[in-house]
This record gives C-alpha cells, structure tokens and sequence, in this order.
C-alpha cells in the first residue's frame, strides 16, 4: 500500500515582508487580477482610488491565466511598478 503525505519535499524558504511605502505620491501601481469573477473590476477601481487620492502615478494591470494558476509574471511586476494589490474577489 502507498500512502501519500500532502506536505512539502522540502521547508519553504521564510523571506521577511517587503517595505511598505510611506506614501503613493509618484509610484507607480500594479493591479495583478487573479482572474476570480468581479476581481478585476475591485483592484482597478482600489488603483483608481488610490490615483486619485495619493496621487499615484500610473497603473499597470496583469492577469493570470486562472485563479488556481501560478503567477508567472511576479519578476516582470517586481520591475515595472513601485506597489502592487492582488486579491479575491468572488
């Protein structure tokens, strides 16, 4: 009989938070869409948002092939926007 065990091979390695900004003004803001229904429509209307009221510079948006799908794209974001919101939205 074999018995399969759900945990990892190996230990994930623990990498501290990245350091939030103090304020928006001038950065530039990512929207990564998980592609959950209406989660496109809540991270831009929270980037416009924070446009309009902390004067953030410019939104970039991605998305991902399918909620349950890795986001293959993370390096490309990390390097063309300062902030980035993502999340659930069923």
């Amino acid at each position: 009989m074999k018995v399969w065990t759900p945990l990892a091979a190996r230990a994930t390695e623990m990498r501290p938070l990245a350091r939030r900004p103090r304020r928006l003004r001038g950065l530039r803001v990512g929207v990564l869409d998980n592609s959950k229904p209406n989660a496109d429509v809540l991270l831009h209307r929270v980037a416009a948002l924070l446009a309009e009221q902390h004067g953030a510079a410019s939104i970039r948006s991605w998305q991902k092939p399918g909620s349950s799908r890795p986001a293959l794209m993370i390096e490309e974001i990390a390097d063309q926007v300062d902030v980035v919101l993502t999340g659930s939205a069923d």
